[in-house]
This record gives structure tokens, C-alpha cells and sequence, in this order.
């Protein structure tokens, strides 16, 4: 499909944007995305819970390398599921990741992307974080096996990514160069597709990049340069839900503990259109009014998460999910913009929601450690070795390795709690079951209007129906079932 999608379902991880979320936004002809955050571990630990409804290894079945997919599987698949143990650890990513590190993260980016465009031809995208570089190239090998459509990367500045598509498509080696904290040399994350797959890589091809920027200045940067220009762009204000961008100079509070953003933090949509290239607005465009709003705007459409989020194919958990929708009912539920939770740095949005992350007895109850460490920092040693470290383990553990006290203050284990959101997370050997953190945007205006439309909850087809309800249908695709097997 070659047309400029109307909407695109935002990238929520971890798989709160689900294959099967991305699958019913796409079969609308618009533009259905998954999360593209710790698809490894989400593979490894649906396959010890014995695969329910037996989706993966529906998946892992047209996988070209049917060794590779027996190395998982004997590792990780219990038929039976785990009977009460914790889940076995999957390998951590690194700057140079391991031989099953590399497999497990390659298989679980194909599963994830092969559900999702699994019988019907509508196009699909995968979302990744520009601040989770190591796990970069070998999930963006995994999509492109299974035939991604498009490519979003935000929180940060995604520079590289057109060529390490371009590399790919080429069956070159690809990679991305890492922040290395104190680095005196460039590091770089590189991945063979030839090494990885052998005579089983199949042709690749490059899928549409779209870089989620906040700014117009970002987007103008990313355009001049034809090596690292996006093919649109995403403009994510600050409402949006996740990550988003601090505000411009010094950081303020206001009397919540929230970041002041002003007129210097919002992008203008003038010069971005004049770039010439299609972008769609994020973050408080989830109406009909939005959307118009967008077009009028001259952007190509919009960018929505937190309708699809809170919709009955979203990846949430559906006691969390049932619970923030009475919540959303009450005019009680309440997000926030924590400049303290992640461990990036980012501000990032966390929903007040009761034995949560959200609550500070929840939150000091759970013991300090870091096991997935998708969101750690490399550091480079005296000696030049590269070592890694996260704001959120222990803070003995982090001053041992450079780390600076008050970055440790009011930070969250974000890879676990997002894990929990799911209904995956990890239950420890001592008794300790990791606990939700859930995020949202914090412009609820429109969830709330869905929920008094359809009280009993609303699917993501409905959703897309109703965004595109106040747009002359010549400015809308067509929302047909794209039925075709595949």
C-alpha cells in the first residue's frame, strides 16, 4: 500500500502495542504498529508459559532457519508451562551481544511483526527507542525478515537508521554507533545478516522510516543530509504517552513535580510542512477534531496511543485495563509526568493506578535490581573496557561504577514494570512479584469520550472508525477489511 495512512496507532511497549492490536489497526488500511521494545524477552517467556493459543510457534514455523528455531525452543518452550517457577533469564543485550542473544532478539522481532501482518495485506510498522541502542540491529533484522512495512524511531535522534536499512537490504553488515558514557572511541553495535542467517536470508526490503521528532529544528536537521533523511516524520508534543522530550533549557517543576514545557518546546507545523516530506501529529490529537485539526495543518494524519491502549486488542493486562477504564469513568484517573521514573533521563508519563509503580508504598517495597537491562548505559573504564550501569539497580552497585548518586533518586525499574503490564512478569524465587508501571498520555479527553460511546469497552477498529468520523472520506483510505490470505 502506497498511500499516506490517516492514522497510525502509536508504538507502546512492552507489546501494550501487540501483534494483535497492530493487526486489527491494520486490517482498517491504516497504519498498525508494535512495539519493537524486549521482543526477546517476550517471545522467551510466552514460550515457558506453553505459547498460549500457540501463536508463536505458529510464527517460529516460517521462520527460514528452522535450526535457529529449534535452539530456542529447546531453551525456552515448556509445554506445560513453568508450574510456579520464575522465568528462566534470557540473554542480556551488549555492544558486541552473544550468538543467543543475537537469535533470541532476531526470532522474537519476526514473531512479533509475522503475527501482526498474518492473514491480511494492510501495512504494519515497528516502533523502536533510539535510547535502546544495543538491541537495535538485530531487531530491526528480525522485522525485516518477517516484511515490516515501516520503521518509527523516537526518544532521541535517530540519524542512522536509514542506512543500517539501506546496509540490510543490501545483506551488508549494519550497525549504530553507541553512547558510551566517557567514550575516547567510537562504538559501534554491528550485525551481519550473512553471519546471522547463512544461505537462509531471504531478500530483504528496506521498509519506510519515520523519525518521531519534537521539535522543527530536528526534523530540518534529519532532512538536509540524504544518508540519514527519514521518509516522514511523527511530531510528538508533549502530552504524548512514554518518553518524551525534557523541556528546552533548564528544567522547571511546577507545583505537581511535573516539567514546565512553554512556546520554545512546541514544534512549528509550518516549517516542518515546508520540509515537504508527510508527517502526522502525537500527543493530544486522539478526536475527530484532532485529526482534522492535523490535516488542516497539513500533516498527513495523526498519531494515536492511549485509545488503542485502553481498547479490548490492546497487549494491557485486562484487570489493568478494566481497572483505569472505571477509573476513566470516575474522572479519577490521573497521569503524570515524572522527570524521575526512567532511567534514560526522559521524562516519562506514569498512570496513577493502585498497586502500581504509581503508589510510593508499592514503589519502596520492591528491592532495587536489574536483571532485563534494556535501558542500561554502556561506560567506558579506565582501561577502555566497556562496562554498564542503570540508575534503577542497586545504588551500591551503581556509585561502584561511576554512577552519580542523585541520578539513582525516585528511579523506577521500567523493564520489569512494563513486563508486569502484560501479564509476564517476573515471579522471584524470595516470593516477590515484579508490579505494573503503566503509562499513558495524559490527554484522557478523548478515551473519555469513547468509553461513554461504548461503555462495555471498544475495539481498535472502533476507534479508527471513530477518529476518522469528521473527515470527508475523499481525504480518508478506505477502511475495508483487507481479507487476503497471506
Amino acid at each position: 500500500m502506497n498511500e499516506a495512512p490517516l492514522v497510525i496507532q502509536g508504538g507502546m511497549g512492552v507489546a501494550v502495542s501487540s501483534w494483535g492490536l497492530a493487526r486489527e489497526v491494520s486490517r482498517t488500511g491504516n497504519l498498525g504498529v508494535v512495539s519493537g521494545t524486549a521482543l526477546d524477552a517476550v517471545l522467551a517467556r510466552a514460550l515457558q508459559d506453553g505459547d498460549p493459543g500457540g501463536h508463536r510457534r505458529r510464527a517460529l514455523a516460517h521462520f527460514p532457519d528452522q535450526d535457529m528455531v529449534g535452539r530456542a525452543l529447546e531453551r525456552y518452550y515448556r509445554p506445560e508451562g513453568r508450574e510456579g517457577r520464575p522465568y528462566r533469564p534470557n540473554p542480556t543485550l551488549t555492544i558486541t551481544p552473544s550468538t543467543p542473544a543475537v537469535e533470541l532478539s532476531v526470532l522474537g522481532n519476526f514473531v512479533e511483526v509475522w503475527l501482526a501482518k498474518e492473514g491480511h495485506d494492510g501495512p504494519i510498522g515497528i516502533n523502536f527507542l533510539e535510547k535502546i541502542q544495543m538491541g537495535t540491529p538485530t531487531a530491526v533484522l528480525g522485522a525485516m525478515i518477517a516484511g515490516v512495512d515501516h520503521v518509527l524511531m523516537g526518544a532521541g535522534i535517530p540519524r542512522e537508521i536509514p542506512r543500517l536499512l539501506r546496509d540490510f537490504e543490501a545483506g551488508r553488515p549494519g550497525g549504530v554507533t553507541i553512547d558510551v558514557v566517557g567514550a575516547t572511541r567510537r562504538h559501534v553495535s554491528t550485525v551481519d545478516p550473512v553471519a546471522v542467517m547463512g544461505a537462509h536470508l531471504p531478500r530483504l526490503r528496506r521498509p519506510q522510516f519515520y523519525a518521531i521528532v519534537s521539535l522543527h529544528s530536528l526534523a530540518t536537521y534529519l532532512y538536509r543530509d540524504p544518508e540519514i533523511r527519514p521518509d516522514g516524520f511523527v511530531v510528538e508534543g508533549p502530552p504524548a504517552g512514554g518518553h518524551s522530550a525534557p523541556p528546552r533549557g533548564r528544567m522547571t517543576l511546577d507545583e505537581r513535580g511535573e516539567p514546565v514545557y512553554g512556546a520554545r518546546d512546541e514544534a512549528d507545523l509550518g516549517a516542518i510542512a515546508k520540509i515537504g516530506l508527510p508527517f502526522w501529529l502525537a500527543g493530544a490529537h486522539g478526536t475527530p477534531e484532532g485529526v482534522a485539526a492535523a490535516l488542516e495543518a497539513g500533516a498527513a494524519g495523526i498519531q494515536a496511543g492511549t485509545i488503542f491502549a485502553l481498547s479490548e486488542d490492546s497487549g494491557l493486562d485486562p484487570g489493568i485495563r478494566r481497572g483505569m477504564l472505571e477509573a476513566l469513568a470516575r474522572d479519577e484517573l490521573v497521569v503524570r509526568n515524572d522527570p524521575r521514573a526512567s532511567p534514560t533521563g526522559f521524562p516519562f508519563k506514569i498512570a496513577n493506578v493502585p498497586d502500581t509503580m504509581s503508589e510510593e508504598e508499592t514503589y519502596e517495597a520492591r528491592p532495587r535490581l536489574c536483571d532485563l537491562s534494556y535501558l542500561r548505559s554502556p561506560y567506558e573504564r579506565p582501561d577502555g573496557s566497556v562496562g554498564y550501569r542503570c540508575a534503577s539497580e542497586p545504588v551500591d552497585a551503581y556509585l561502584k561504577k561511576g554512577g552519580a548518586i542523585e541520578d539513582t533518586v525516585g528511579r523506577m525499574c521500567l523493564c520489569n514494570g512494563l513486563m508486569a503490564n502484560i501479564g509476564i512478569g517476573q515471579e522471584r524465587k524470595d516470593g516477590y512479584a515484579e508490579q505494573p508501571a503503566v503509562t499513558l498520555g495524559q490527554d484522557l479527553g478523548g478515551a473519555a469520550r469513547l468509553l461513554a460511546a461504548h461503555p462495555q469497552g471498544w475495539t481498535a477498529a472502533e476507534a479508527v472508525d471513530w477518529l476518522c468520523s469528521g473527515v470527508d472520506p475523499a481525504q480518508r483510505i478506505s477502511t475495508r477489511d483487507h481479507s487476503s490470505v497471506r
